[in-house]
Parts: C-alpha cells; sequence; structure tokens
C-alpha cells in the first residue's frame, strides 16, 4: 500500500511523519511502547510515550530512570505530522493497540493482544483501520485454546485429589501470573495463595490498581517445616522450577500456565505433570476472526508463525505481508 505512515527498519517499526518508533528493539530518541514486557519495551530510550500503568510498569523493571523523559498517552496525539492513539489489547495491566494516522492510510499496531476476558486487565477493543499489524504467536490451526476456567478447574481438581502436595504453577512475572490468581478467585478459591518473591512488587501494583488478588503469601519455607505448604497452590516464574528453590516443597506437582501447553513435547521437556493451557495471546480462529471482523485493507504479520496466516489471507482474497523483524519472542520470565 502506497504512503503508509509506518516502515521498517533495523530498530524496529518507524513513522517517519512523526519521528518515532513503536516497540523499537534497541535505544531510540523516541519511542511509543505497547505493553510492560522486556521484548516490547526496552530501556533506555530517549523518551518514552505509553499507558501510565505501562510506564509504572517499565520503572518497576527497570527503575525510575528507565528513560529520559516519559509522557502518559491520553486521548488523541498529535506527533509531528501524525496523530496517534491508544486503545486496551486485552493482553496484560497496559497493554494498549497503538493507532497511528497521518497523510495516507491509518494503521494498528497490536504489540501483543488477546480477545478472551482477562480479570487482570482492560479488555481488548476493536479498532477500525486501513493496516492491520497483527501478532502471530500462535498462527497456526493447531491452536485452539480452551475455555481458561476449565483449566483452573484442572487444578482446583488436582489440589483436592492430591492434599498432601503443593501446587507449584509457573507463569510469568507480568500479566500471567495475576491472571491466574484471579481465575482462582473467580473460580471460588478463598484461600491464601503463595508467590514466588520475584513476583511481589508487580502483585503489589496489580493491588494498587484495584485488581482484586485477594491474600497473597510469600512462598517462603523454613527449614524442616515443608508440610506446610501441603494442599498449597504456588505461584513462582518458570526459571525458578530450575533452582532448588522448587524443592523445598512437599513431592509438588508441578503445572504451566501457557498456551505452549497445547503442544506435549514442551510440557514434557519442562517437566511439567499438569499442563494449563492459559495463554494471553489470540489463538487461530480468533487471529482469523479478528482480522475478518477489522476487514483491514492490509494485514502485516509480525513476531511469531506468519506463513499460516499470509496462506489464510491470500486464500481470502486479503493482501497481507510479513514484516519479518528479529526480537519479538514469549513473554519474559
Amino acid at each position: 500500500m502506497a504512503d503508509t505512515p509506518l516502515i521498517t527498519r533495523p530498530e524496529g517499526l518507524y513513522c517517519p511523519a512523526g519521528d518515532f518508533y513503536i516497540d523499537p528493539l534497541r535505544p531510540v530518541a523516541r519511542a511509543l511502547v505497547t505493553h510492560g514486557h522486556a521484548d516490547h519495551a526496552r530501556a533506555g530510550h530517549g523518551a518514552v510515550l505509553a499507558t501510565a500503568q505501562t510506564l509504572d510498569i517499565m520503572a518497576l523493571r527497570y527503575g525510575e530512570g528507565f528513560c529520559q523523559t516519559r509522557q502518559v498517552a491520553e486521548g488523541r496525539m498529535r506527533i509531528g505530522d501524525s496523530t496517534v492513539s491508544f486503545h486496551p489489547a486485552g493482553h496484560v495491566l497496559g497493554s494498549a493497540q497503538i493507532k497511528v494516522k497521518s497523510a495516507g492510510p491509518s494503521v494498528v499496531v497490536t504489540g501483543d493482544y488477546a480477545r478472551t476476558p482477562n480479570p487482570a486487565c482492560a479488555p481488548w477493543e476493536a479498532v477500525p483501520c486501513d493496516i492491520f499489524v497483527t501478532e502471530a504467536t500462535f498462527a497456526l490451526p493447531v491452536f485452539r485454546h480452551p475455555d481458561p476456567a476449565l483449566e483452573i478447574g484442572k487444578l482446583l481438581a488436582s489440589v483436592a485429589a492430591f492434599p498432601d502436595r503443593a501446587h507449584l504453577v509457573g507463569a510469568y512475572a507480568l500479566g500471567k501470573a495475576q491472571r491466574v490468581i484471579m481465575l482462582l478467585r473467580q473460580a471460588g478459591y478463598d484461600a491464601p495463595i503463595y508467590i514466588h518473591g520475584a513476583l511481589q512488587k508487580l502483585c503489589d501494583y496489580h493491588l494498587s490498581q484495584g485488581v482484586p488478588l485477594g491474600e497473597l503469601r510469600p512462598a517462603t519455607v523454613a527449614r524442616g517445616n515443608k508440610g506446610d505448604f501441603a494442599g498449597t497452590i504456588i505461584i513462582a516464574p518458570p526459571s525458578a522450577f530450575a533452582a532448588t528453590w522448587a524443592q523445598r516443597f512437599p513431592d509438588p506437582v508441578i503445572c504451566f500456565a501457557s498456551g505452549w501447553m497445547m503442544v506435549r513435547a514442551r510440557a514434557r521437556q519442562r517437566g511439567v505433570e499438569l499442563p494449563l493451557v492459559i495463554s494471553d495471546h489470540v489463538d487461530w480462529p480468533e487471529l482469523t476472526a479478528t482480522i475478518t471482523e477489522l476487514n483491514p485493507a492490509e494485514t502485516w504479520v509480525t513476531h511469531g508463525r506468519e506463513d499460516a496466516i499470509l496462506r489464510w489471507c491470500a486464500m481470502q482474497g486479503r493482501a497481507a505481508k510479513p514484516l519479518r523483524l528479529v526480537g519479538y519472542e514469549d513473554e519474559p520470565e
């Protein structure tokens, strides 16, 4: 499409009319950031424009000096010869899609997004556009994620079946951990939930933003008191399971909450006894439904499995192209 307001550079997606980048892969003078995961929100930029919650999260993760200046995205904003606005993405707390309009067609950059309701953040919003820039994390027809409430039901059934064992749930520190906690609360689980120390700051921040996580306690084991955690649910970043920390608990049931748990080989590689298919990204039906509903003139595909969705677009008579940006991966632990 001619006169597109965004182009690709080694640093990432660039808007010449506004002289800014969206989720740049390296430090730049001016960055617009969709959300706080480290593969999208990096430290070292001159100026950062993002939602208030994303700016707070970046400060928690990188320190107050993560950039030279910061600005909260509010309403429609003029930057150079372009207009930008931020809209909820449904991915994690503070996540946003960014709409850019200059002289040519309008573009919506989704960052990462999810359409299944997430009780830990604002829901996804449909934003009309001429060019839709979508992630493709789970862009294969095999990925059809189940109802997360059913996955939480499996966890609670296992807790009831094995009252002498602790259940250790691997969940990324930003977003997934808080979503699992909220899903447990919605399922009626009122007992204290124990969390690894790496989750404390972000859980405290969610509480400050009105996300009702309930009673959380530190997963600290005194010597000789392993039995204190029998029958409990403990949430930790997946990286903690490879450390001696996980050995502190009584014959733990190892769980992992991720859309990748649909792939049995991944569960086996991680030593997961109870895989929980809970994803914060669109699956194949949601991805194709989103493109159909928005009906953009062109779809750009990035950070994920591009080939299948490009072929689907071609079969539907839809214009699409891969951006082939390198550097966007899974959420960091």
